[in-house]
């Protein structure tokens, strides 16, 4: 049973005649009646009573003739909403990010959702090693890490390029410095994040190579819980630029470049290589790259091999 030899059926149930029907359709009379007798066939069941000038309908007709229109309805449903898809006018968008790369999309997803505001949005919190898999496992479409992935099965396009930075408190002594080294943060209380990374571990053989020891006194769960402790003159943090550049420019913290430090981080994008991207996927990536030629700066939109 076809959807096509459905809506034969009804039309010759709605005009009454098989004649009026084949006009309607634009078919010929012997065309619609064969399709009849065809779909009579496979059901096994006769739908008009024939002994009738009319298209009377039997109890078998009767039938079939709700469960023809919910099934026509249901296909023009789905017609009208993947147009919708295709306009953007519904569908979603689920993105897998950490507490420092989701700071990357917040304005991203500000003009996306100026541009196409009828898509949902979601932005599923993941540890940065896992992101990659919850990619490939289709958890989320896309996923947004500070390291490049090995994972061979995944696109990768650069968005950003961020930095690690040495903040301290206004009344800091050396938060009048021009810069510093590394050798005067051997005596400093350092406030870090609880999650170890492959930065942590560049900054650790950075001051084993200058001799002078990182004192991390207090580990925290969040950069926002390490900013606001620092703030209150708990101590000095590196940190991602990114995640601090309002504290700064309000004067809540200091921003000092370290002479020996220079630690650069990548964000970078990536999706299912072997998938097709949603109509939804589509327009981020034209926003990301949009936001990136208006922005400049830090901003990025560079694909990897």
């Amino acid at each position: 049973m076809e959807l096509s030899q459905l809506e034969v059926f009804l039309a010759v149930a709605r005009e009454r005649r098989f004649s009026r029907a084949a006009e309607k359709l634009h078919r010929t009379q012997s065309a619609v009646s064969q399709t009849i007798r065809k779909l009579e066939g496979e059901l096994g069941e006769p739908l008009f009573d024939r002994s009738s000038r009319e298209g009377v309908l039997t109890d078998a007709g009767h039938v079939l003739y709700e469960y023809a229109e919910k099934l026509i309805n249901l296909r023009e449903d789905a017609e009208e909403s993947l147009a919708d898809l295709r306009a953007l006018q519904k569908g979603k968008l689920v993105i897998a990010a950490n507490e420092f790369t989701a700071l990357y999309l917040l304005p991203v997803l500000a003009e996306y959702r100026q541009l196409h505001p009828m898509i949902k949005i979601t932005v599923q919190r993941g540890l940065g090693s896992h992101i990659p898999d919850d990619v490939l496992q289709h958890t989320a479409e896309f996923g947004v890490l500070s390291y490049r992935p090995q994972e061979t099965r995944l696109h990768s396009i650069v968005t950003y390029l961020d930095e690690l930075v040495l903040v301290v408190p206004p009344q800091h002594p050396l938060a009048s410095a021009h810069e510093v080294s590394i050798r005067q943060l051997g005596a400093e209380s350092f406030v870090a994040h609880i999650v170890s990374s492959p930065y942590r571990e560049k900054v650790l053989q950075t001051f084993q190579k200058h001799k002078t020891p990182l004192h991390m006194d207090v580990e925290l769960p969040t950069l926002q819980a390490i900013k606001r402790f620092v703030a209150m003159g708990n101590g000095v943090a590196l940190m991602p630029e990114i995640s601090v550049e309002n504290e700064v420019a309000r004067g809540e913290l200091v921003r000092i470049p370290v002479r020996e430090l220079h630690v650069q981080r990548k964000l970078r994008v990536v999706y299912r290589k072997e998938a097709g991207l949603s109509h939804a996927a589509q327009a981020f990536l034209k926003v990301a790259e949009m936001v990136a030629t208006q922005r400049g700066g830090r901003y990025r939109f560079q694909k990897e091999s």
